[in-house]
């Protein structure tokens, strides 16, 4: 009988237990499963390609929301970190979204001197909050035909590395947001060294995936035509 008292008790505690997990979950984030296309659509925007790169190269970095800084206790390294500051469907309810767009610079993220998002970042970010903040991806559109600046490299850089190699916050004392800045470390091999992987250069992007092989033989076809501004 008294054996009986004890099955009876543990299995109380562990309903409790399991109801207090449920209460505590957050009813407004969708699935961390993660979702795969095998085409891209023009309309939508995706949190693998177009929104973590933004975040990684500008909020993850070390000294700020990496996994080992967590600057004010806030981590934003991958979907289940960064959906705790995401309210799926409600930008304008998201603290992702309030901090990006906040003209206060004691407020703004990323704070001074780092420069604030583009408009076409933060549209990007409020895009994917408000069509659900879903943790998805698709195949990659890369041509690696296609290897202009404009066309090509630019975006790549701006979406994937200009976050830690601003003009105001040239990690590496690299800048890469002005052709001239790119060009230079183009021509002199440290571009493509980087995101290469090759021996003897830093690893870029810090902290995020390695860019695609097409991504990468992009910048080197650019580069072995002479790094125009195209």
């Amino acid at each position: 009988m008294q054996n009986r008292n004890y099955l009876f008790t543990a299995l109380v505690v562990a309903a409790l237990l399991l109801a207090c997990t449920h209460e505590t979950t957050n009813p407004n984030s969708p699935s961390n499963t993660s979702t795969f296309s095998s085409t891209c659509s023009p309309d939508s925007v995706y949190f693998v390609s177009d929104v973590l790169p933004i975040i990684n190269s500008n909020c993850a970095m070390s000294g700020c929301h990496d996994a080992a800084t967590r600057a004010d206790g806030v981590q934003l390294t991958s979907y289940s970190t960064i959906m705790k500051y995401v309210r799926a469907g409600n930008a304008a309810r998201s603290k992702l979204y309030e901090v990006i767009i906040d003209t206060d610079p004691g407020d703004r993220m990323p704070p001074p001197p780092r420069s604030p998002l583009t408009a076409a970042q933060i549209a990007k970010i409020q895009k994917w909050i408000n069509q659900g903040a879903k943790n998805n991806s698709c195949a990659s559109v890369c041509d690696a035909n296609v290897f202009t600046y404009s066309g090509a490299v630019k975006t790549m850089l701006e979406t994937k590395c200009v976050g830690c190699h601003s003009a105001t916050s040239p990690g590496g004392n690299i800048n890469l947001s002005t052709y001239a800045s790119v060009r230079t470390v183009a021509l002199n091999g440290k571009l493509y060294g980087s995101i290469a992987h090759q021996t003897g250069f830093s690893p870029m992007p810090k902290n995020s995936a390695k860019l695609s092989d097409c991504e990468i033989t992009q910048v080197q076809r650019w580069i072995a035509a002479g790094a125009p501004n195209n």
